[in-house]
């Protein structure tokens, strides 16, 4: 006969450390005030940038108006204007795979095209970068800049461009986007006035930093909006709302298909787990996005998968052992689950671990995240969850020896 283990002798202690851990949470939001909230919850101008250094810049010298199209794969200048026809030059980048190549071309079929190159002609057009700042219009008094990712440069980490806003006076949330080399961010500056800041004015800042190492031009702007204070409360509400509402529905889930006891247990059990990423969160004063939203979402259903097991077994071994006490019950439960629950969180932490290697930015701490939570998840399960069904049980009965003894 298989050994059981004695959970129950660590029901006390599991409540004690999961107390003092939900104080330390509590006490991190107060000393951290908050959240460290990132780009998606905060009201202000919200800009995508990438460090990139210029690879060329065009003007325009001819009476007729040219216009710059582009897209991944080629760019297109369109010659239009009172008594001309319309004509467009297309540079496909896979006929002009180099910058030398395909500047050499635009000369030879634009005469008035004047073009000053700044990078090597050898750089790749596939590196190329285009700046939605640059105006399309081209002209013979302001330069349209066409940036490009340096592959031999160093890769900017997410600290140098905090760094590099550090002299801003208003409050900056920060992003990494994709891959370290690509050198691409998301930068929110708070601006609850509307219009106090401008999205030249982060570009000047970026540059001042960034032009020792890469020259002047060194910002290429991909995307520029502004976000308003509304907006910005009605996506915290709704994440908060969005939680809430799990909670409930597995409270009704567990409460139809076990008992109140049993559903109360759950909740509060998944209500730790969230405390302890949360907790976690605020004290490395990881980024709050919506990422971390679906962090913990992820993290209910798999804490919840893994408590509604064990009340499955519950149920079971109450009909396979009905002379034995509820505290037994609980252990032999918990015995039988353990395995299966060791294998299947080990596994699915190896995916995770992947994933926390292998990405960088966002995606890293959704990883990291995921791996708090599994972690307290086996622990709700071991201990909270059974303890308080145990104790909850511990109760009735003695409620119920309190009524007969009255009779």
């Amino acid at each position: 006969m298989k050994k059981t283990i004695q959970f129950s002798r660590f029901f006390i202690p599991a409540a004690v450390i999961s107390c003092v851990l939900v104080i330390i949470g509590v006490l991190g939001f107060i000393l951290n005030n908050g959240f460290a909230l990132g780009v998606d919850f905060q009201a202000g101008l919200i800009q995508e940038v990438q460090v990139a250094p210029t690879a060329f810049s065009m003007r325009w010298r001819g009476t007729e108006n040219a216009n710059v199209l582009h897209d991944r794969g080629s760019i297109n200048i369109v010659i239009s204007g009172l008594g001309v026809e319309n004509k467009s030059y297309q540079f496909p980048f896979t006929e002009y795979a180099t910058t030398g190549s395909l500047t050499r071309a635009m000369r030879q079929q634009l005469s008035d095209l004047e073009i000053s190159m700044t990078a090597n002609d050898s750089v790749s057009t596939q590196d190329l970068v285009f700046s939605s700042q640059s105006n399309p219009l081209l002209s013979g008094s302001e330069s349209y800049i066409i940036h490009y990712i340096d592959q031999r440069s160093a890769p900017v980490s997410i600290s140098d461009v905090r760094a590099a806003m550090a002299g801003f006076t208003l409050g900056v949330a920060i992003q990494h986007l994709g891959v370290p080399e690509d050198r691409h961010f998301m930068i929110r500056v708070e601006d609850r006035d509307e219009g106090r800041v401008s999205s030249a004015e982060i570009v000047q800042v970026l540059e001042s930093y960034f032009s020792s190492q890469y020259g002047r031009g060194c910002i290429a702007v991909l995307r520029s909006d502004y976000v308003g204070s509304r907006f910005s409360k009605d996506l915290t509400s709704q994440a908060g709302l969005l939680i809430s509402l799990t909670l409930l529905l597995i409270l009704i889930y567990s409460t139809v298909r076990f008992r109140l006891q049993y559903a109360v247990g759950a909740v509060i059990a998944i209500m730790y787990d969230v405390i302890i990423v949360v907790a976690f969160m605020i004290w490395t004063r990881m980024e709050f996005t919506t990422l971390s939203i679906a962090a913990i979402l992820t993290i209910l259903g798999y804490s919840t998968n893994n408590t509604i097991i064990f009340f499955d077994r519950v149920r079971e071994n109450l009909r396979v052992y009905p002379n034995n006490q509820f505290v037994d019950i609980i252990n032999i439960s918990l015995t039988g689950i353990l395995g299966r629950t060791i294998i299947t969180t080990a596994t699915t932490m190896l995916a995770v671990l992947a994933l926390f290697v292998f990405t960088t930015g966002s995606m890293r701490d959704f990883a990291l995240a995921l791996l708090v939570g599994m972690t307290s998840g086996v622990f709700t399960t071991l201990f909270l969850v059974s303890g308080f069904v145990n104790f909850w049980q511990n109760q009735k009965i003695k409620r119920e020896k309190k009524k007969l003894a009255a009779k």
